[in-house]
């Protein structure tokens, strides 16, 4: 059975390594998207005009009038003094083509006092990479590695990375197993690069604490490979919960519609939201929206004050190939890096301005507030700061330990190739045929 779990665990690593790698060290600099961008991009984070900002709703039409072929579907509803507004946009659909426009930009950056445009970038793109999507091709890089579309779906890397999440997932479970100590009358074994077992017949009295405790940790004088060896094995137990943690969310939030939505709703009651209620239309057709963004905020903000919520709206973003507004409400200065599990969230449909449904933090079902904490545990967010910086670290650990399965891996394999060749060598000395 171990040998089988080595196989698995060998092969599995193998496959996985490149991706991990990949992700653990785009997810350590992601962990801080925000504060690197307003770093790298000052000329668009900052807003230097002095004055009464003008209304968030006149400065979203504005932007709509100097660049026609888009839609306002995001806008922040909190301005911060010195700070620009960043407003997201999305392409209207051609009339000559029937095909949506390409403006080349999907954010706008605005001077909240003055009005006066800072600049536009899309977010996400692939290419070329500046300083001004440098922090968003890491991140799409993160969870899609930018795989580009085919046969109309635009989804190949989010699947592959999800599937990679799932092998991941059940490979933490059999790289737990494989450090476990063998039966009490089994030996105790040092693995050498060769794979061969440098072992002695452990006492029947030694605690199984005591043979389990070496794999906890590091022989730093142990010479390159059982440093690595060392370094795979102590950092795999030291941080299992949290590479766990990281996997299982991976192949929640990537493979969410597809498998892990109809999964939990199997096993237990998940309030569906409006998005898994209705099927989105097609990339080039989005629902442009009957109702305005005036009215979308005031309906949001009537139920909410119906049901008591104190909390004033804080953003308001439109899904054009859904057809749904949400408000969310959340207080100035927490849109970004709080604790907890996201803001709570009004649901308005964008045609006839009906309440579609809501989202509240910590509230629902064992299974609604589950799905709720997916995003938070993966990226950290769920501890606030301190939980940005550990998953931070945890992208380092994850790609450290891609690079020395893999090396633990060469070193084995060159080890058993020329262990095989010295075997050859000595049998033709001695006259005796190998078999082929």
């Amino acid at each position: 059975m171990r040998r089988l779990f080595v196989l698995l665990h060998r092969y599995a690593g193998l496959a996985m390594a490149a991706f991990l790698f990949i992700s653990g060290i785009t997810g350590a600099v992601i962990s801080w998207d925000h504060e690197l961008d307003d770093l790298l991009n000052p000329h668009l984070m900052e807003a230097r005009s002095a004055g009464q900002p003008r209304p968030v709703l006149e400065l979203a039409r504005l932007v709509e009038e100097r660049h026609p072929q888009v839609m306002v579907t995001f806008m922040p509803l909190n301005v911060e003094a010195g700070k620009s507004l960043a407003f997201g946009v999305s392409p209207r659909v051609n009339p000559a083509t029937g095909r949506l426009h390409e403006p080349g930009f999907n954010q706008v950056f605005v001077d909240p006092v003055s009005g006066e445009e800072l600049g536009r970038r899309e977010w996400g793109a692939v290419w070329p990479v500046t300083r001004e999507n440098f922090v968003s091709f890491l991140y799409v890089l993160h969870y899609s590695l930018h795989l580009p579309e085919m046969w109309g779906i635009d989804r190949w890397g989010v699947w592959l990375l999800g599937v990679i999440a799932v092998i991941w997932t059940i490979d933490c479970f059999t790289g737990f197993y494989l450090t476990l100590p063998p039966g009490r009358r089994a030996a105790t074994q040092d693995v050498s690069p060769a794979g061969d077992s440098k072992g002695r017949e452990g006492p029947e009295r030694r605690s199984w604490w005591r043979r389990w405790k070496p794999a906890w940790q590091v022989r730093w004088g142990g010479g390159g490979y059982k440093l690595n060896f060392d370094l795979h094995r102590a950092f795999s137990l030291w941080t299992w919960v949290l590479l766990f943690i990281v996997a299982f969310t991976a192949f929640s939030l990537n493979l969410y519609r597809e498998v892990f939505f109809p999964l939990m709703s199997t096993v237990s009651t998940v309030t569906p939201s409006p998005f898994d209620l209705r099927a989105p239309t097609g990339p080039h057709e989005p629902i442009v929206p009957r109702l305005s963004h005036a009215d979308a905020i005031a309906t949001a903000r009537g139920v909410a004050a119906q049901r008591g919520w104190t909390d004033p709206a804080g953003s308001v973003f439109y899904t054009p190939n859904w057809g749904i507004y949400g408000v969310e409400f959340w207080a100035p200065g927490a849109d970004h890096g709080v604790g907890g599990v996201g803001h709570a969230r009004i649901y308005i449909d964008g045609n006839d301005g009906r309440l579609l449904g809501d989202r509240q933090p910590w509230q629902g079902t064992a299974a609604d507030i589950f799905v709720q904490a997916q995003f938070p545990l993966h990226s950290g967010r769920i501890l606030g700061i301190p939980g940005r910086i550990l998953i931070s670290l945890m992208g380092v650990v994850v790609a450290m330990l891609s690079v020395t399965g893999v090396y633990i891996w060469w070193k084995k394999r060159r080890s058993r190739l020329g262990s095989g060749v010295r075997h050859a060598a000595r049998a033709g000395q001695r006259g005796i045929k190998l078999p082929a």
